[in-house]
């Protein structure tokens, strides 16, 4: 164990195979239910599970339009964003009368005081409040989907749900992980819970960091690693923390690019005692608990990507049609008319996406761990594709603040700010590099399932023996599916789909072709596959835009179905979006194999080295004035170069 002076925290050290072993213990191992993404990933399209789309009761439809109403109302009339961004703060009084309406218990269930919403009517509620404010939904999603209570529906007592749930609607909650020395790799997790001698309680130790909510909450979800001993299994475990105990710390607020109303901290924990009954699930739980909870509760991220996406196209579509240039509306140069086009079709595919795993969710008759990650994967990169595309067709009315557009007598439209606010979601809640590492275990998980023991280099040859009878019945079997299906007919999906058939054979015979690639890497690489992340990161790629394209076609048959008028519109919309879709599929399969990956680790070898640092000659780097003491210190304000200069002196 060795100690950091600047933070004074405990960092702990773990080796790689600590570490992968620690995030595969935190998986869950079992499929007890179909899932539609695996499926795709083995080259198996099963439509029947996600066609007919899932539809909401008609209870859960009347009772979230209900909602939904009154939130607009009041969105509108009491909620000044401009505000929220100028003073980086949420009201007090917005977020008691946001918790007077019900939005801090969205997802608790009615016995415990909440509305009991679906994850439906949730999603599309943070998509209107994220149109307004993006730091208020923060506020809300952080709150409910990762927050005090989804882990509490999921896995807490029932006397914690009774003592803490109606506690949730009308208080802030946060979800402390995160350390300054550990993100992704939580096998690093150093913060600790030692059990009292009694067993009666825990003393948690330790430093948060980013915690969102976290500067405001009362309740905390704290993720600490229990000692192993004695009567105590131990392992990362997770407790409810109620944030006045002593020894609670929010040492700093802290500052960010966008998102700036948002509450999130640096907290420290020093000698908490914590009940014992508090201890959420058992001990060693933590990850499990966390990941689990992740599983639906990422789709509120991308919830609000496709309220900014939505936002983004009114906002350009108003924009080209009345800035002319060259005798002509904007939008009508065909530059222009371009980017209008992705945007529109993006985001019809992204809510499609969004909607589609959300219902599932309701319907909770499959496994959609792989389509939460992938449409927060995709709506947060494509997301953030549009934003900027809406900041490029505005120009320099895109680059200037609200503000200064309002001080200037135009319409302040918050486009920068817009483009600030996206930039976090490719990376928390899992960045996208992460996500895709995450998508690719669970892509690959038959295939190590059938034959994992073959490449491990600790399987003995009694194991490695075995491993070859399971690879040789599971590959005998599902090979050979590979290269035949209803996609080989030109008429497939046509009868029933319409123009929208043609892109679900696409779907269906691509899919085919991404599990091919992914065995004939497997066969090439063996066990060093899990380091080609590159490419198994275009594989996954590849799967989003199929499960993308799947979801914009069941979405616009169903909306034909309901009202052919709107439908035809759809149709329209969809048919757009999977033809751009199919390109970015083709061109991703073509880069699985023709790539310059060896150049580039090569590359990035020798300037870790320190090979090229001659290139970087003629730049200041001013940064290193972060290590004088002054900039530590809590409520260090901002300072001029003049002014490091003459702290140096």
């Amino acid at each position: 164990m060795t100690t950091t002076t600047r933070h004074a925290t405990t960092t702990r050290h773990a080796t790689e195979r600590e570490a992968r072993s620690v995030a595969e213990a935190a998986r869950d191992a079992g499929w007890r239910k179909p899932s539609f993404a695996k499926e795709l990933f083995l080259g198996r399209f099963r439509l029947d599970l996600v066609h007919p789309h899932p539809t909401a009761s008609e209870a859960d439809t009347v009772k979230g339009d209900a909602f939904l109403a009154k939130l607009e109302n009041f969105l509108t009339e009491h909620v000044d964003p401009e505000a929220i961004e100028r003073e980086a703060r949420i009201p007090d009084e917005t977020v008691r009368a946001l918790m007077d309406l019900g939005a801090f218990g969205m997802k608790i269930d009615e016995q415990y005081g909440g509305l009991g919403l679906s994850q439906v009517s949730y999603n599309r509620a943070l998509m209107l409040v994220g149109s307004v404010s993006p730091a208020l939904a923060a506020m809300l999603s952080a709150h409910q989907s990762i927050g005090v209570p989804q882990p509490l529906k999921l896995f807490g007592t029932e006397a914690q749900k009774r003592e803490f749930l109606p506690r949730c609607v009308k208080c802030v909650s946060a979800f402390l992980l995160t350390e300054p020395d550990v993100g992704s790799d939580p096998a690093r997790l150093a913060a600790s819970a030692v059990p009292s001698p009694d067993g009666t309680e825990y003393v948690l130790d330790g430093v948060k960091l980013w915690t969102t909510n976290g500067v405001v909450a009362d309740l905390l979800v704290v993720m600490a690693r229990v000692p192993e001993s004695e009567g105590h299994k131990g392992g990362i475990s997770a407790f409810v923390v109620d944030a006045a105990t002593p020894g609670i710390t929010v040492e700093r607020r802290n500052a960010f690019m966008g998102l700036r109303g948002i509450e999130n901290g640096l907290t420290r924990l020093h000698q908490v005692r914590v009940p014992a009954a508090n201890l959420i699930g058992a001990e060693g739980q933590g990850l499990k608990i966390a990941l689990t909870t992740l599983n639906t509760g990422r789709l509120s991220l991308p919830a609000a990507c496709v309220g900014a996406a939505k936002w983004s196209v009114r906002t350009a579509r108003q924009w080209s049609r009345t800035r002319v240039q060259w005798g002509r509306p904007v939008g009508e140069h065909e530059a222009v008319a371009s980017q209008l086009a992705f945007m529109a079709a993006t985001s019809f595919g992204l809510e499609a996406m969004v909607d589609l795993a959300s219902f599932m969710a309701d319907e909770d008759r499959n496994d959609i761990r792989i389509e939460a990650a992938l449409a927060k994967l995709y709506g947060s990169e494509m997301g953030w594709r549009i934003v900027d595309d809406l900041v490029q067709i505005r120009g320099g009315r895109g680059y200037e603040t609200a503000a200064s557009l309002r001080a200037r007598g135009e319409r302040p439209a918050p486009v920068e700010q817009a483009l600030r606010d996206m930039r976090i979601n490719r990376i928390f809640e899992g960045s996208s590099e992460i996500m895709r590492l995450l998508i690719a275990r669970e892509a690959v998980d038959v295939h190590l399932e059938a034959a994992g023991d073959l490449v491990d280099p600790e399987a003995g040859p009694g194991r490695k023996a075995a491993a070859a009878g399971r690879a040789l019945l599971f590959y005998g079997r599902w090979l050979p599916t590979l290269v035949t299906g209803p996609g080989m007919l030109p008429t497939a999906y046509r009868r029933e789909f319409g123009r929208l058939g043609r892109h679900l054979r696409f779907v269906e015979r691509r899919s085919r072709r991404l599990a091919r690639s992914l065995f004939a890497a497997m066969a090439r690489w063996q066990g060093r596959l899990e380091y080609r992340q590159v490419f198994l990161g275009r594989t996954v790629d590849i799967g989003a835009e199929l499960f993308a394209i799947t979801a914009a076609c069941v979405r616009a048959q169903m909306l034909a179905d309901r009202n052919p008028s709107e439908g035809k519109a759809a149709v329209a919309l969809a048919d757009a979006f999977c033809k751009q879709a199919r390109l970015r599929v083709d061109e991703l399969f073509r880069r699985l194999w023709e790539n310059t990956d060896a150049v580039d680790r090569a590359l990035a070898k020798d300037v870790l080295s320190g090979r090229h640092t001659w290139q970087e000659a003629g730049v200041l780097d001013l940064a290193r004035a972060a290590d004088l003491p002054w900039i530590a210190q809590p409520g260090a304000g901002e300072s001029t170069v003049a002014d490091v200069h003459r702290t140096i002196a």
